[in-house]
């Protein structure tokens, strides 16, 4: 019996710390090696012909993706998980998967920019119509459906403005039409939202974030609520030619170890920041929904486990030169279009930017933040710093 055999009735940070890993298959150690090859040899002729997958050739994985890929599945509680180079290419993989030409998709307002340039590139190629919907539609989404769509893509939060998601109510609605639903389930993870749970049929997660969790890595990954559906994706994912180096891999695993923990800090920090800078004379609006009053709160509090570290800030009117003066001379948030790290970052936005149309205006200045693991006194009084530089900066 494997050391995971009995983990779906245990608290996440006994999960995390068991799942995909089994000491007795690798003479007792802790952690599964990373297993480095391209070429796997056979003695015999019938073993060349029935071999298949990880057995047959390293594209297809080694044991230490197929560890992280197991764990992965486990914490989801979907059928398989695919492990990809990075979160874009989960997400335009598993596009690419469920659709065909002349398929219609919805898309929320609120994507991660790059996967909306995807949809304006490749899947027009292809003649797949794209039709963007505001991020709270619930279960209004029904009336956008059309008769070709097949897929209905959700992110909650939502990039850069943050609104949370009906995700229960979008699923039922988008099953009833024979649809299916993909959400990027990067900010919760699977031990924050249990978006199988809610009806999703694939939960993609750009792993570089909080699994790695150390910024040393690019991975993604695509979990299959059943079977079926897993080996249609795979069978994609496999055409495509994607494979996952098994260094990386043991990375993903390593940082999955502390997930939870981690997960809690970040959360602990990042609510005092946001209490912190919700009272700033320079800030109009926290974008965090664990924080109380905050848009999106009730559906956060109704259907997550917890909060990551990642917020938006709108400011009040202020010049790109006095943002500028800010960040400049930040000491500990650091500017990096990354997040999910051990870290804190900070880049200038347009929220407004990322939408077709929302409650923010397009040329509102605002700021997103990544609470890292240091202390949140540290992190204030940097921010508070950088605010006064800001106010004081005389453009």
């Amino acid at each position: 019996m494997s050391e995971a055999s009995a983990v779906p009735l245990l608290h996440p940070e006994t999960r995390v710390t068991h799942v995909g890993r089994d000491a007795k298959l690798y003479n007792g150690l802790v952690n599964i090696p990373p297993y480095r090859g391209s070429t796997v040899l056979f003695d015999k002729v019938e073993q060349l012909k029935n071999s298949s997958g990880h057995r047959a050739y390293g594209r297809w994985g080694t044991p230490t993706g197929r560890a992280l890929e197991s764990a992965l599945a486990q914490l989801e509680g979907g059928a398989n998980a695919m492990l990809t180079p990075s979160g874009l290419s989960a997400i335009t993989t598993a596009l690419l998967a469920c659709v065909k030409p002349g398929d219609h998709i919805l898309m929320v307002d609120s994507v991660y920019p790059p996967v909306r340039n995807f949809c304006a590139t490749v899947l027009k190629k292809m003649n797949v119509g794209v039709t963007y919907y505001p991020p709270l539609a619930g279960a209004g989404i029904a009336e956008l459906i059309q008769p070709n769509t097949t897929v209905v893509y959700t992110e909650s939060p939502g990039s850069g403005t943050f609104e949370v998601q009906d995700i229960p109510a979008i699923c039922a609605a988008a099953h009833a039409a024979g649809a299916r639903v993909l959400m990027d389930n990067t900010w919760g993870t699977a031990l924050l939202f249990p978006a199988l749970q809610h009806g999703v049929d694939l939960s993609i997660h750009s792993l570089t974030k909080y699994v790695v969790g150390h910024s040393d890595a690019l991975l993604g990954v695509i979990v299959a609520r059943t079977r079926e559906l897993y080996l249609d994706v795979r069978a994609f994912h496999g055409a495509l030619g994607l494979t996952v180096s098994p260094d990386d891999a043991f990375l993903g695993l390593r940082g999955l170890r502390t997930l939870a923990v981690r997960l809690r800090q970040h959360q602990e920090n990042a609510l005092q920041v946001a209490r912190w800078l919700r009272e700033q004379p320079q800030v109009r609006e926290v974008l965090y929904p664990a924080l109380p009053g905050a848009p999106g709160h009730a559906l956060w509090k109704r259907d997550f486990h917890g909060a990551s570290g990642l917020f938006g800030v709108v400011l009040r009117p202020a010049s790109e030169a006095a943002v500028t003066a800010m960040l400049d001379g930040m000491q500990l948030f650091k500017m990096g279009f990354s997040w999910g790290g051990f870290e804190s970052l900070v880049i200038p936005v347009k929220p407004g930017s990322y939408r077709l149309d929302g409650p923010i205006a397009a040329d509102e200045v605002g700021l997103r933040i990544h609470v890292g693991l240091e202390h949140p006194e540290d992190l204030i009084a940097d921010l508070g710093a950088g605010l006064q530089r800001l106010s004081a900066h005389p453009g």
